[in-house]
């Protein structure tokens, strides 16, 4: 499974999960970091990709638009960019479930 980091994520992530998540990206690393929300999802879509965010406006947009792309939205507020691995490495089983879960669009992580 792909991810896409979106801007509010640090594109650190993409090095520090290349294990578990390979063939990952941050929206920096290939010219989206400024696009509109609607030209991420585009690309997610057409690529393959699950975003991860913590914004509400992917999750919002699944809501209206379907899937794909799914969308990890992490609720944690204001955390590190450690914190943000952590929770993905320790979700790892809910990621790889959104990811074959048909009906499933939004995963949340708190």
């Amino acid at each position: 499974m792909k991810l896409l980091f979106d801007q509010n994520l640090s594109p650190r992530l993409v090095g520090r999960l290349s294990l578990l998540y390979p063939g990952s990206v941050h929206v920096y690393h290939i010219g989206l970091d400024t696009a509109s929300d609607a030209a991420l999802w585009d690309h997610a879509r057409q690529q393959g990709y699950v975003i991860v965010t913590q914004d509400v406006d992917f999750s919002e947009m699944s809501e209206l638009l379907g899937f794909p792309p799914k969308v990890i939205w992490i609720r944690r507020g204001n955390c590190s960019t450690d914190e943000i691995e952590l929770i993905l490495r320790q979700r790892r089983d809910a990621i790889a479930d959104l990811d074959t879960n048909a009906s499933a669009g939004v995963l949340t992580l708190l």
